[in-house]
């Protein structure tokens, strides 16, 4: 089947030629993300090639990292790492494929349908945050683990997936031990998001950004007391607890 390409404003896409509506649909939503992420973020990214794939597959043999990320992630959330984030690039299967991805509980369509959207705003993290290199050395795979919690749930926020994952984290409470707080690399495509989530909550996006931005000299714990106002480490986990038990309740 040929290969095409379709183009928006900020965004090139390559992908099969019977797929082009879909596409299109993609690339509005990318620059409807990149208008709100101005708001937040000093810096967009341009000129990026969104390339749409015809299955896991094909999306594995192009970013290898792809199915170590699948398996490191907690069941709940692998349904969910549909896509991958380069430096010039973003690698994801084709809209199709996503939906029909999808289980049929509420939320799980609509947080496939915004793969593009986050895999755009992680790039966009990375790119505002001099502290995680863009190009991938030792020092950005460190980061890329240490801070999972913050750079992945941060995407996802931002990317709009967080909004319709209660049920995935509902379920993620239900099959696995207590998380850890700030959440591990296995939890963060899932419960990073709801950090940011508490954040926004009780600040705003702004202050999400900038917590987003920066790798703390002194470490995570250091990073969130100043993020949600000096408060201790065990009074932000306790709200953190709170506020999880609350969405996965739906409350």
């Amino acid at each position: 089947m040929a290969w095409v390409e379709s183009a928006s404003p900020s965004f090139r896409a390559r992908h099969e030629s019977t797929h082009a509506d879909e596409v299109d649909r993609v690339l509005y939503s990318l620059e409807r993300t990149r208008e709100h992420l101005a708001q937040s973020f000093p810096y967009t990214v341009d000129g990026m090639v969104v390339v749409f794939h015809s299955g896991v597959a094909s999306l594995s043999a192009a970013c290898p990292m792809v199915p170590f990320t699948w398996i490191v992630a907690a069941p709940a959330a692998r349904r969910y790492v549909a896509g991958w984030s380069g430096r010039h690039e973003l690698h994801l299967v084709r809209p199709d494929v996503l939906e029909d991805r999808g289980s049929a509980v509420p939320g799980s369509r609509q947080m496939l349908a915004a793969t593009a959207s986050t895999l755009y705003a992680r790039r966009v993290i990375i790119e505002n945050n001099p502290d995680v290199p863009l190009r991938m050395t030792p020092r950005r795979v460190r980061a890329e683990l240490r801070w999972a919690w913050l750079l992945e749930g941060a995407a996802r926020w931002f990317g709009g997936q967080t909004a319709h994952a209660r049920p995935a984290i509902a379920r993620r409470l239900r099959e696995g031990r207590r998380p850890s707080f700030p959440p591990g690399v296995r939890d963060a495509p899932l419960l990073g998001g709801t950090v940011i989530d508490l954040l926004v909550r009780e600040r705003d996006e702004q202050a999400a950004a900038r917590l987003a931005c920066r790798i703390h000299p002194r470490g995570r714990r250091a990073a969130l007391r100043e993020a949600f106002g000096s408060r201790s480490h065990a009074q932000i986990e306790e709200a953190w607890r709170a506020h999880l038990a609350r969405t996965a309740a739906g409350a």
